[in-house]
């Protein structure tokens, strides 16, 4: 089978592996906020994919992503380019029941800027649900590739270079660096000293921890 197709089929098609688990963790969620559907969610470095596809959609959501907001934003959302570890002020002011964020903590640039990440779910709402890949889990969720978290840089990046499996294909040095030093999967101890105050949940696959999730159900 091509790669590009054994991608699709693992990962990005609606049928594939991955959309099943992305639909399974989206009935978690409502599952743990029976009231979603009533929320003002602040989707932190997300995209309204997300939302379209939920199990349950908020009344209103807000994402904030550094990409270019789309030209067709539907009426229930609100899209805003901006740094979620920097956020202006507007946005700091806003009115939000929850802070929703997935698998986006492992990108935000190391350890100093992901407390100021965890600051801004805080500040934000009470309520929060924000999803981590577990760097312990065997295949390496971004290119999935077993053990290439646990590899040098320079494999790392040669391994994203060739792998046929990645997100990103790329033969360039350059780019394929940037990827992986853009990618920083984290364990049980790192997201207990951001999120002392949540509640940990473990989404486990085979019995394996597969990813972590804070979780602040009210004040």
């Amino acid at each position: 089978m091509a790669p590009n197709r054994l991608r699709y089929r693992l990962v990005d098609s609606d049928q594939s592996w991955s959309a099943r688990r992305r639909r399974h963790r989206s009935d978690w969620l409502a599952r743990t906020f029976p009231d979603l559907g009533d929320m003002h969610v602040v989707d932190l470095g997300g995209r309204l994919g997300t939302w379209h596809r939920a199990t349950v959609r908020p009344a209103r959501v807000t994402v904030v992503n550094l990409e270019q907001p789309p030209s067709i934003v539907p009426e229930w959302a609100h899209v805003e380019q901006a740094d979620a570890c920097d956020l202006p002020e507007h946005v700091m002011r806003g009115s939000y029941d929850m802070v929703f964020s997935n698998s986006v903590l492992e990108h935000v640039g190391g350890h100093e800027r992901r407390l100021r990440f965890a600051a801004s779910v805080r500040s934000l709402a009470d309520r929060h649900w924000v999803q981590t890949p577990y760097r312990y889990f065997p295949i390496e969720p971004h290119w999935i590739a077993p053990g290439m978290q646990f590899l040098p840089v320079r494999l790392r990046t040669a391994l994203a270079q060739r792998w046929p499996l990645g997100h990103k294909p790329t033969r360039s040095h350059d780019a394929a660096i940037h990827q992986v030093l853009w990618t920083e999967l984290l364990d049980r101890s790192q997201m207990r000293h951001y999120f002392p105050d949540s509640t940990m949940l473990v989404e486990r696959v085979f019995g394996l921890p597969k990813s972590l999730i804070a979780v602040r159900t009210g004040s």
